[in-house]
């Protein structure tokens, strides 16, 4: 079960956290210089899930190979690029380096490094940090223990129809259903980057985040959701698949992906989209 904000953790993962937060700042700092390069974009080989790995992908990568074991942490590694890396612990951390790097290569500014720690699935992800390499905002929740933005507490808000505003993936590969669901809110963005616009709606910036692709294999990846969802979560909203009311819940791995619809309010979600979306 999901825990509330107020509720203690059965084990404080603080120092996790801590620990996550520290590698985030390593990243930003290593990927700066490659920022400015003509070449951030270059292909540089293919990463275990499939799609090219840049050189600003492989950047940040192994930024965080690095700081491992500069700090010899006692953690394995599942990340876009190099796949599963066994390092002999029984913590699993979930990587994307950088999420949104089609955004990061064209210039948009909108994209993070994402962090997770759990073992399983996502259920069991305890501590979790998306970090917006372009604000320099650090997002970050402990499980049962509630989400921040730079230490400022977060909470989603209250869902006003009418009033509203989505963020849905839309593009050459989303579903007819994507394309309804963006015509349901008064307003809607579509701004590439899955974990800072679940972290968004988090902040209570948005109300919903809605992706739904064909093929089912260009669906979103747990490096995609690891951090964030747990972000939202504590943050009082939540993540289903598809349309649907159903918790969602991936195995820490490449080989399963998901449609995502993540709330704010559960008003939203036990309204649901299914009508609207048809």
């Amino acid at each position: 079960m999901w825990g509330g904000v107020n509720q203690v953790p059965a084990r404080d993962p603080r120092p996790d956290l801590e620990w996550l937060t520290r590698i985030a700042y390593a990243v930003d700092r290593a990927v700066g210089t490659t920022l400015r390069s003509p070449r951030r974009g270059d292909p540089i080989g293919m990463g275990a899930d499939g799609s090219p790995t840049e050189l600003l992908d492989q950047v940040a990568e192994r930024e965080v190979l690095r700081e491992l074991e500069r700090w010899k942490l006692p953690w394995n590694l599942l990340s876009e690029e190099a796949g599963h890396i066994d390092r002999g612990g029984e913590s699993l951390l979930v990587l994307d380096p950088v999420d949104g790097s089609h955004n990061a290569v064209h210039g948009i500014p909108f994209f993070t490094v994402s962090l997770a720690l759990g073992t399983r699935s996502m259920s069991d992800v305890r501590a979790g940090v998306v970090h917006d390499l372009v604000r320099g905002v650090t997002y970050a929740a402990i499980r049962e223990g509630g989400a921040w933005a730079n230490g400022r507490r977060l909470g989603t808000r209250t869902w006003t129809p009418g009033r509203d505003l989505f963020f849905v993936n839309l593009g050459a590969h989303s579903t007819p259903r994507a394309h309804a669901v963006a015509s349901i809110p008064r307003r809607t963005r579509a701004l590439g980057c899955a974990s800072l616009e679940l972290c968004l709606v988090a902040e209570g910036v948005g109300d919903a985040y809605f992706c739904d692709n064909a093929p089912p294999s260009k669906n979103l990846r747990v490096t995609d959701l690891a951090a964030a969802q747990l972000i939202l979560r504590e943050a009082g909203g939540g993540v289903s698949e598809g349309t649907g009311r159903e918790e969602l819940d991936l195995p820490l791995e490449l080989t399963h992906r998901s449609s995502v619809f993540a709330w704010g309010d559960r008003s939203l979600r036990d309204h649901g989209l299914e009508g609207e979306a048809r």
